[in-house]
């Protein structure tokens, strides 16, 4: 059987912009993307924490150390600058991968610069001890 597993987040992202003149996706620091392995027009999904909403679009490569995170195209009718959201990458794998993934996350601070990157504990705090087990 195959699975689609989280392989990534980047975690309490804030959102810098909101621009719905734009064609659709998310613009997103160069460097935030590379950290999460989150490729230019990956699917991902952005989780508002701020207010709930949720979507699914693609990522725009942003400029490095900007800290930009621009919500484009109707669904910058979601957010407002200065939101926090989880933007979160999936991956299809077979029981067996997804028994051993241990997926990236990345924790930024206010200003969207990396605190932690490949902030394991955190994910194995989610899944509990068996996450040690393997």
């Amino acid at each position: 059987m195959r699975r689609f597993v989280l392989r990534s987040k980047i975690h309490r992202v804030t959102v810098t912009h909101a621009d719905m003149n734009y064609e659709g996706s998310i613009t997103i620091d160069a460097k935030l993307l590379e950290a999460a392995d989150i490729l230019p027009f990956q699917a991902v999904h952005v989780w508002n924490i701020t207010c709930g909403t949720r979507f699914e679009t693609y990522a725009v490569k942003g400029e490095p150390g900007s800290g930009v995170v621009c919500i484009n195209g109707a669904a910058a009718r979601l957010v407002q600058p200065g939101d926090l959201v989880i933007v979160a990458s999936f991956v299809e794998m077979d029981d067996e991968e997804a028994l051993s993934n241990l997926p990236k996350i990345l924790l930024v601070d206010a200003n969207n610069r990396i605190l932690q990157k490949d902030a394991y504990q955190v994910a194995a705090a989610y899944v509990g001890p068996a996450a040690a087990v393997r």
